[in-house]
């Protein structure tokens, strides 16, 4: 079951997540209510973890079992190429930032195990040690609960998600919360353990759409869905780091899968979908090619005033990430998926 229309949200929430790591000099925080979607929109990171866990029951639903080794396989071919691109790239840039410590953590995906590094080198990468949970539980979840219709399975989805959004928002409020750039921020929002509701309730939701899909015109729907989420960003004043926005991407993620109407054939038109299977590459080197750009249009045109690197970046990051996802992320994914491992 291919869902074309729900690939290019992918690139809207990773375009998101890269105007949150911009300066906060740039236009867009100079506007009311705008500056405050962006000064949040790292929440695009919780919707790629709650649309990974519903993708995943999309491609799977039909097996009666997975298997362990060829699933891990497909896996680490699918992210792990261009996430040592990203590194590398970085280094060209930051190579004072290399340490045998911090490059052994980020090789192996462990970075966010452990709160004050778990940013380490190329930061964006602190999700693939959530990714890489997510992909060691999934086959063990499918073979005993969901491909058996084992329905314990839902309440504890269910209990996780609400104990983690309670222990996430009076965490932030709490005295041991020192705030952004500490251990304590780290902990709070990049510990892989915090995030497991969002792959779990994504599962459900990907269960729930397998069994009951049916067609419909949902574009109104959607429509106020992704008002409604806008406005939470502006105006509640609530932790959506670690799955809250579940009540809103969840719909939204259902909803567009299931659409038929204007939105879904403006969403499925190949350049559009293309845009979200590069979402990936955008979303992995945006950091180290933002950090070239600006070395190279300091040094060679005296170019540094935010707006103007911003609109040379953001086009210049989107041809980089589709030329990686040709040449490096499909090449290396297709020739790793190859490989028998028995």
């Amino acid at each position: 079951m291919k869902i074309s229309q729900i690939t290019f949200t992918r690139f809207v929430a990773a375009m998101a997540i890269v105007i949150s790591h911009f300066n906060k000099e740039l236009f867009l925080y100079k506007i009311n209510y705008i500056s405050d979607i962006f000064l949040r929109a790292n929440v695009g990171v919780s919707y790629f973890f709650i649309l990974s866990g519903f993708i995943m029951i999309v491609a799977y639903h039909k097996k009666t079992q997975i298997n362990y080794l060829d699933y891990y396989r497909n896996r680490f071919a699918r992210i792990y190429p261009l996430y040592v691109v990203g590194v590398l790239l970085l280094l060209v840039t930051r190579y004072s930032d290399f340490n045998f410590y911090k490059v052994f953590l980020y090789l192996f995906g462990i970075q966010s195990w452990i709160p004050g590094d778990a940013l380490v080198l190329n930061f964006p990468g602190w999700s693939i040690s959530v990714e890489f949970l997510f992909y060691l539980i999934f086959p063990l979840l499918y073979n005993y609960f969901y491909s058996k219709g084992n329905k314990s399975i839902w309440i504890i989805a269910v209990l996780i998600w609400v104990v983690t959004q309670f222990f996430s928002n009076l965490y932030v409020n709490s005295l041991m919360y020192k705030g952004p750039h500490t251990m304590s921020h780290e902990f709070g929002h990049y510990f892989p353990l915090w995030h497991i509701n969002e792959f779990l309730v994504g599962n459900l939701a990907g269960l729930y759409f397998v069994k009951n899909f049916r067609e419909r015109n949902y574009d109104v729907v959607i429509t106020l869905i992704f008002i409604a989420i806008l406005l939470s960003l502006i105006f509640i004043p609530l932790n959506f780091h670690n799955g809250l926005m579940a009540v809103l991407f969840i719909p939204l993620i259902y909803l567009i899968s299931s659409n038929n109407g204007i939105l879904t054939k403006v969403f499925s038109l190949k350049p559009l979908e293309y845009l979200g299977e590069i979402s990936y590459a955008v979303y992995i080197i945006h950091i180290p090619v933002l950090y070239i750009l600006r070395s190279v249009l300091w040094e060679n045109f005296q170019v540094y005033e935010h707006n103007a690197v911003f609109w040379i970046y953001i086009p210049v990051l989107i041809i980089i990430s589709g030329l990686f996802y040709q040449f490096i992320e499909k090449p290396l994914r297709d020739y790793l998926k190859k490989i028998k491992i028995r």
